[in-house]
């Protein structure tokens, strides 16, 4: 990546305003229909991936199932794929989703992680796409920005808005929460075509 590159992400992840867009469409907010429906929201990891599923109808949302698929350092990398791919795949065939949302690829520096990243989001991206399920992908920044209402909100206050937002008896763990967050924002922001 070059100089210039690095410096249009690192303004954007600073929040310039410069050329920066609006992170969520105030159109797509206002649009009659709301969005009916299960979206499966991803938040992948190789060794922590959070999935829940979340049951839209009209301006009610209900979480019906959130997990960590935690996989221990002795499993080798390419076994981590294969139970990332195997498990969205069953959630995908349980639950009937009508769309998967994902986080996007984020910018990182160290080149090792963003190929874990990938592979990981490859896996299970792959479960979606081999069972003809929409996949729609979303940067943290608009995730947080349409759940809790600041790009920059931190793990916590993501967690304990989604809590209250959808009346859970507790705050979820991060990795659940970010996927919720990720079908939350989903769910509040999409728009047909």
């Amino acid at each position: 990546m070059n100089k210039s590159s690095r410096k249009l992400w690192a303004r954007h992840l600073a929040g310039d305003p410069g050329k920066a867009k609006a992170l969520v469409d105030p159109k797509i907010l206002l649009r009659k229909e709301p969005f009916r429906g299960r979206i499966l929201g991803i938040d992948p990891s190789l060794r922590g991936t959070g999935l829940a599923v979340l049951e839209c109808e009209g301006s009610s949302h209900r979480l019906l199932h959130s997990e960590t698929l935690k996989l221990d350092r002795k499993v080798s990398s390419i076994s981590c794929l294969g139970k990332i791919h195997e498990v969205v795949a069953h959630l995908i065939s349980l639950w009937q989703p009508r769309h998967v949302s994902c986080e996007e690829t984020i910018y990182v520096q160290n080149f090792k992680t963003a190929q874990i990243l990938g592979a990981a989001r490859g896996a299970a991206l792959s479960a979606a796409a081999i069972r003809d399920v929409p996949v729609f992908e979303y940067a943290p920044l608009r995730v947080k920005q349409a759940v809790v209402g600041f790009g920059r909100a931190s793990k916590e206050q993501m967690s304990s808005t989604l809590a209250q937002m959808l009346g859970l008896p507790q705050s979820l763990p991060f990795d659940q929460a970010d996927a919720l967050g990720l079908a939350l924002c989903h769910a509040l922001t999409w728009a047909p075509e």
